[in-house]
């Protein structure tokens, strides 16, 4: 079976746990980037990162772009949204779909 998880400030991603994520608190850019390939190598399927800790590897989220597991997805931080992750949602949905059918 596989699992999801989440990554990102303690504020961000506390709450998660309560919906059955495995929830990692990390800021620092090596440790993310170490924890991104024990979880892909772990069996998680879905890897939630809040925005800022995304920006602090965006080449290894890269990296994994290309490959069917694991499907890392941007999430909002608790300070708010820097729109990030809609525009990665919507560069994976015209990929995938042929157009933008957000616009």
């Amino acid at each position: 079976m596989y699992k999801a998880a989440v990554i990102g400030d303690s504020a961000s991603v506390s709450g998660f746990a309560a919906l059955g994520l495995s929830v990692f608190r990390e800021t620092d850019a090596d440790r993310i980037k170490k924890l991104i390939g024990k979880l892909a190598a772990g069996g998680y399927a879905v890897i939630f990162i809040t925005e800022p800790a995304a920006a602090l590897v965006s080449e290894t989220i890269k990296k994994y772009n290309s490959s069917t597991l694991p499907s890392i997805v941007l999430i909002p931080a608790i300070e708010g949204n820097t729109g990030e992750g809609m525009r990665t949602l919507h560069e994976a949905v015209e990929k995938a779909v042929g157009t933008d059918i957000f616009n």
